[in-house]
């Protein structure tokens, strides 16, 4: 089954701040026969308001949103909604935000500009429970993975790690950190260190993808 072709309409709700942006998805996705766009939020807590009231199948959101940022939105939507699907579209490609994105949640990353026949094909993966990544995001992604056999000392990581882990996939710097755990900021970078050491990686976005891959955080 694939997102132009489903047996009932997907209600699809744009989560996006640019006119342009709305209105270029707007029309694209109305001319797909299969595909009802049921409402456009222009800033995230819209977009979780939203969520809650039209129950779409599928959110288009965006990264960079007023007042609520796409990821955190994400994380209330599906906190609330898991069977929502969430595909973000945005044009930010660091490897943090993309590996916080996935961390919160979102079901597929496309990079803005992407056709509709990839949109479609990320809607697609979405609701088949599959992960779909925009190409480029896929490269960064990989870039970052590690064997299987490197990461074998998952299991020795300790509570206060896995907490500091957890934060690192959240996106949370070294400082951010520290304040949330109520340590200072030379106790974090020991327990970051730690952290890579025992998972075999070189720096933070690589420990965040093996901590998602091999389930150590959800």
């Amino acid at each position: 089954m694939t997102a132009a072709t489903a047996s009932k309409p997907l209600k699809v709700l744009i989560v996006e701040d640019d006119p342009l942006i709305q209105l270029g998805l707007e029309q694209s996705l109305s001319q797909q026969p299969n595909i009802t766009v049921v409402g456009i939020a222009e800033d995230g807590y819209i977009g979780v308001k939203m969520a809650q009231e039209l129950h779409p199948d599928i959110i288009v959101m965006d990264i960079g949103l007023p007042r609520l940022d796409g990821i955190s939105a994400t994380q209330k939507i599906k906190s609330a909604s898991p069977n929502v699907h969430i595909v973000m579209l945005s044009s930010h490609t660091d490897d943090t935000e993309i590996i916080a994105a996935l961390s919160s949640g979102a079901d597929a990353y496309c990079v803005k500009g992407t056709s509709t026949e990839s949109l479609l094909a990320a809607f697609t993966a979405a609701m088949d429970g599959a992960t779909y990544l925009d190409p480029q995001v896929a490269r960064k992604v990989m870039d970052h993975l590690k064997p299987p056999t490197q990461v074998e000392n998952n299991s020795h990581l300790s509570q206060r790690e896995l907490e500091v882990l957890k934060l690192i996939v959240d996106g949370k710097s070294n400082p951010e950190i520290a304040k949330t755990l109520y340590l200072s900021p030379n106790t974090i970078k020991t327990h970051v260190r730690g952290i890579m050491n025992k998972l075999s990686v070189d720096d933070r976005v690589q420990a965040a993808v093996v901590a998602l891959r091999s389930g150590l955080v959800n």
